[in-house]
């Protein structure tokens, strides 16, 4: 009867018996897709994350706009003493001020193909930012994903220590009940009164344990301040293996979807070929430049002493009008020699280009070995689990016979306890290489582009 009692707890819901039943309805119960969302929108090493994203944005869009024109205006105002020159060109003996005004334009025609270089670069980072983002939702998702496991994890072990300690009551009263009968010493009351204080502590441990656990999900979330009855929605107790074996691809066959999606992947490639883009900036300056260039000025003279004649102060409109100039011109910028500057920048930007090549093949030869090893580890992690399952078999008719001795008085109270925590540690180790299987098969997922679900 105890050993049905046992297998119904263990085969139960995951729901966990601590909490008030009124409590519970009231507790959100968070899905693991829905805390890896809620993760991503308010993690805030990820709004960091979006404003380099921003900053790759902005400079974009500078590279962009150097098509445009340069247009600035001046004002100046000058004071003269003594021999002064007039608008006429004419100088004289007086004091006098001059007020100008000017706009100048300029714009690059053509720069030896710098600009357009230059934008496709800067586009090129933007993207391998953007790729960077989708890298670090990634590993979020990941942690988010082992916290919540461990949290199913923790539960189950929860419920075993409590059924530990449900059938040691049992055995405390049956052992009462054969000592007052005086089939059984006292000594033997004691013993497994000293078993259940012991299931006793690993109760308190386990719950403990379960309580860290949620409170490690809840503060990765940055739900510390927010939610008071946190708690995870268990999936459904289906058989593990059977329901994530479809996960279990060959290396190669990952590996060859992952290089093609990955964000790690695609951010190094992007930052090749914004490289590649920087050669030819630094390129540029071996072409001759050829800039376009317009302005307008004009003047307005005042003399204060000095007039000659009937010489007055003409009106600021006539001057303003009369001293105006205009012009436009073209200016061509011919390298000659600039001491090897250029000729090392891009020597630079050619020994970068290399760097990134070898980048990129390191990203990718880290890719496969990390797929690698997550194979190897879910492969290691399920016959682990199959083990596990012969194992809770045999411990389980161990600790029945064990039980059935021990109700005869045929046994000592040792040897009941010893196979009761034999199959405990059992179930343990199955429950731990099921979640630890689930796990690595979740990250073969991952690699495979696969959203993290359960």
């Amino acid at each position: 009867m105890n050993i049905k009692i046992l297998l119904r707890g263990i085969l139960g819901g995951m729901a966990f018996m601590f909490v008030v039943p009124s409590l519970q309805a009231q507790t959100r119960q968070w899905t693991l897709e829905e805390c890896i969302r809620y993760a991503i929108e308010h993690n805030i090493d990820l709004k960091q994350q979006e404003q380099q994203q921003q900053l790759s944005k902005i400079a974009a869009n500078t590279s962009k706009n150097s098509w445009l024109p340069n247009l600035n205006a001046s004002v100046g105002q000058n004071f003269s003493f003594g021999r002064i020159q007039s608008a006429d060109g004419t100088i004289s003996s007086r004091n006098g001020s001059n007020t100008s005004f000017g706009a100048q334009i300029q714009m690059p025609v053509f720069d030896g193909l710098r600009i357009p270089n230059d934008i496709a670069a800067k586009k090129l980072n933007l993207q391998a930012a953007m790729a960077s983002l989708e890298k670090a939702k990634d590993a979020l998702a990941i942690n988010i994903a082992s916290y919540y496991i461990q949290v199913l994890y923790n539960k189950e072990i929860l419920k075993i220590a409590r059924l530990q300690v449900e059938l040691a009551n049992q055995q405390v009263a049956r052992t009462e009940a054969l000592v007052h009968a005086g089939k059984a010493p006292l000594s033997q009351l004691y013993d497994i009164k000293a078993q259940l204080a012991k299931d006793e502590v690993s109760l308190t441990e386990a719950n403990n344990n379960v309580n860290l656990a949620l409170l490690d999900l809840q503060q990765s979330l940055e739900l510390e301040r927010e939610a008071t009855n946190f708690e995870i929605q268990a999936p459904s107790p289906d058989d593990a293996v059977e329901t994530y074996m479809g996960s279990i691809l060959p290396p190669e066959n990952i590996y060859n979807n992952a290089v093609a999606v990955k964000p790690q992947i695609k951010e190094q490639e992007y930052l090749l070929e914004s490289q590649k883009k920087q050669l030819k900036v630094a390129q540029a300056d071996y072409f001759p430049q050829l800039n376009l260039s317009a302005g307008y000025s004009s003047s307005y003279y005042y003399f204060y002493s000095g007039l000659v004649g009937n010489e007055a102060n003409r009106s600021f409109s006539n001057q303003f009008s009369d001293n105006s100039q205009q012009m436009i011109g073209l200016t061509l910028s011919i390298p000659v020699f600039n001491r090897f500057q250029v000729r090392n920048s891009v020597r630079s930007a050619r020994v970068n280009i290399v760097n990134r090549e070898l980048l990129v093949e390191n990203a990718k030869k880290v890719l496969y070995k990390e797929i690698q090893q997550a194979y190897y580890n879910a492969v290691a992690a399920q016959e682990k689990y199959a083990s596990s399952g012969k194992s809770v078999i045999a411990s389980k008719e161990a600790f029945s016979y064990a039980e059935e001795r021990y109700a005869a008085g045929k046994s000592t109270v040792f040897e009941y306890n010893e196979a009761k925590t034999k199959y405990a540690q059992s179930l343990s180790e199955q429950v731990q290489s099921k979640y630890d299987f689930i796990f690595r098969a979740k990250i073969l997922d991952f690699y495979n582009g696969t959203p993290i679900v359960l």
